[in-house]
């Protein structure tokens, strides 16, 4: 693999400097770095970050390609400048046994535009019942460490407990879809004003919190790891901050649409806004973006959720809940911390590549810009700023609530071990 010189880029919005990739590493980083024998890219104070992460992306493959593909999503996540992802398991079959997630792991090694670690689920079939193969999934080529019934919810404390217990001993982690389902039965979008004046069932705020108090205070008990998807209310935030200042293992992670969106969009009754958990208040998208700028929610993750257009493109009750977010999630987070002031670029990559790959064991993601590191880069021209257009998505689905929305920011280049996935924001 040739040589590549990437000059003058803000490393995590720094200084301009130089660096030089060698095959699948970084070889140096510094200014005046010698060019010769090497491909040069000329950054031009674009930002590099290391290869984003994405703890929580939905693939559909097995059994739904007609939303998303391994190799679609993949090509996807390489234009938002992601390097990893992990692939959950509501697939069809689920992803409950060795024998789905090593699929899923395969198919990511065989395309090639990022890395796939498959999510294996929690209970067999998703169903909330039994405990799925957790181990062997783990033993499995795939080595799978997060676990999650994402789309629904564990809501059986015992079952709950006894995955906790399971998982610590190979060190992984549960990841849950916090929603009481008997609290949210025929729920359409967030209960408050706008649900009674539009008379759509309410989806209650308590609904994830009392659940997120419940499997916090579990962790606490069996001594183990959880993960809150998507977390989406201010109650929220304030329960994980409690449980973090009593050293209970929790992480938390929120999308890029509850940094931005409010549930003020669905009195245009646009499926697109139709979201799983559903868009909160202005009150609680202020509380979201002050928790990940002081560390209370570790991660943003996408909970990139692709659908067909069938499914979505007709009336509010019918639509499928979910949104696509792997070609976005950067500029709205730039839109929504960075030129907020909240966060700076360092930030970004801690939030967005090196603790999504503490927290599920990405080995050689979200790893330092410096020399004999893998070069899993990715480089953002910060200044740009343009309409979205999802007919140039590499998503196979189209269910984007920005489009025709100005967003700032624009991946141009990705590399995934020194190779290029992404060269002037096109695919390789």
């Amino acid at each position: 693999m040739s040589k590549i010189l990437i000059r003058g880029a803000k490393v995590l919005g720094g200084e301009p400097q130089d660096v030089l990739i060698d095959g699948e590493t970084i070889a140096e980083v510094g200014t005046g770095l010698d060019a010769e024998g090497a491909e040069v890219v000329e950054a031009g104070g674009k930002v590099l970050l290391p290869g984003l992460v994405d703890l929580h992306t939905h693939l559909r493959e097995p059994g739904r390609e007609d939303s998303e593909t391994v190799l679609t999503g993949t090509r996807a996540a390489a234009c938002g400048g992601y390097t990893a992802v992990f692939a959950m398991a509501n697939t069809f079959p689920v992803a409950d046994t060795a024998g789905v997630v090593e699929q899923v792991w395969r198919l990511g090694r065989e395309h090639g535009y990022c890395d796939v670690q498959p999510v294996g689920a929690v209970t067999v079939g998703l169903e909330g019942r039994k405990l799925a193969e957790l181990g062997a999934m783990h033993e499995s080529a795939a080595g799978v460490t997060v676990f999650s019934d994402d789309g629904k919810c564990v809501d059986d404390a015992v079952i709950m407990r006894r995955a906790l217990e399971y998982v610590k001993a190979f060190g992984g982690v549960v990841a849950q879809h916090a929603q009481e389902p008997r609290l949210t039965e025929g729920a359409q979008m967030n209960e408050g004003v706008v649900s009674a004046e539009l008379g759509l069932g309410g989806w209650p705020a308590v609904a994830e919190e009392s659940i997120i108090a419940r499997d916090v205070l579990l962790a606490d008990h069996v001594g183990s790891r959880v993960h809150i998807c998507h977390l989406s209310t201010a109650g929220s935030v304030e329960i994980v901050r409690w449980a973090k200042s009593r050293g209970i293992r929790v992480t938390a992670e929120v999308t890029p649409h509850h940094l931005l969106l409010t549930d003020e969009l669905v009195r245009t009754y646009n499926p697109v806004y139709k979201v799983n958990p559903p868009l909160r208040t202005e009150r609680d998208v202020h509380a979201l973006r002050e928790a990940l700028a002081d560390g209370t929610i570790d991660i943003v993750a996408t909970d990139h959720a692709p659908h067909p257009h069938e499914d979505k493109d007709c009336e509010w009750a019918a639509a499928a809940m979910g949104m696509v977010g792997l070609e976005t999630a950067l500029s709205v987070v730039q839109e929504t911390m960075v030129d907020t002031g909240l966060l700076d670029w360092a930030g970004v990559a801690d939030r967005m590549s090196f603790k999504p790959a503490r927290i599920g064991q990405a080995t050689g993601h979200g790893r330092p810009v410096s020399a004999g590191e893998p070069a899993n880069l990715t480089l953002v021209d910060t200044a740009y700023r343009g309409q979205v257009d999802p007919a140039g998505f590499a998503s196979r689905s189209r269910n984007t609530p920005y489009e025709g929305r100005e967003l700032p920011g624009r991946v141009t280049h990705t590399w995934l071990r020194g190779k290029a996935t992404l060269v002037d924001g096109k695919l390789t």
